[in-house]
């Protein structure tokens, strides 16, 4: 069992619909020596990439991404899920579904940010069902930037996401993989990496 993965199995809470709750280290209130530790293991996992920009999503990718961008010494973009008053200029827009909250939204990235001179490393907390990072992938793609690979933090290898990027031919890095849970026990089953 990894660093993380001990982590989760010890703070985890499993609860109905699929949903691991992981608010009380990454994603609500954060654990930093964790942060920093999830982007050492990121940046070694990709050092062999020519990384200029770290890309995620927000809110939660947000603290993790500053991590990761961190370790590598580059720039961390977070695609907005709204478009407020402060962002000007012409933009890169998809629409992302998101598992989590049963809705969709349209993500904003302005062009200013991000160019075909970028190699990303596109970053996100969970993978379940892949259409964040299909929607960042397409951010990417619209903007000629390339993709040298997506990292999350905790997959559902039990959704379809992870088996979706792969397929798409991207190189992803996952630090645990959920292969089950079960919300009456709390259990959680991590695959062999």
């Amino acid at each position: 069992m990894n660093f993380l993965e001990k982590r989760i199995a010890k703070d985890g809470i499993v609860k109905p619909g699929n949903v691991l709750k992981v608010d009380s280290f990454l994603n609500h209130q954060m654990d930093i020596a964790l942060m920093e530790e999830i982007g050492r293991e990121f940046h070694r996992r990709f050092a062999d990439q020519p990384i200029t920009k770290v890309l995620t999503i927000e809110a939660s990718g947000i603290g993790i991404a500053c991590f990761v961008a961190k370790e590598f010494g580059v720039p961390m973009v977070f695609a907005k899920k709204s478009k407020s008053i402060n962002i000007e200029g012409e933009m890169y827009i998809a629409e992302v579904e998101s598992f989590t909250h049963k809705n969709k939204n349209q993500i904003i990235v302005s062009k200013k940010f991000l160019g075909s001179e970028d190699h990303l490393l596109i970053i996100d907390d969970f993978l379940a069902n892949g259409c964040a990072l299909q929607g960042l992938i397409s951010i990417a793609e619209e903007a000629g930037a390339s993709v040298e690979g997506l990292g999350i933090v905790i997959e559902k290898g039990f959704q379809i996401g992870g088996r979706v990027i792969r397929n798409l031919g991207y190189r992803l890095e996952s630090l645990a993989i959920v292969d089950a849970m079960d919300p009456e026990t709390g259990t959680i089953t991590f695959r062999e990496q």
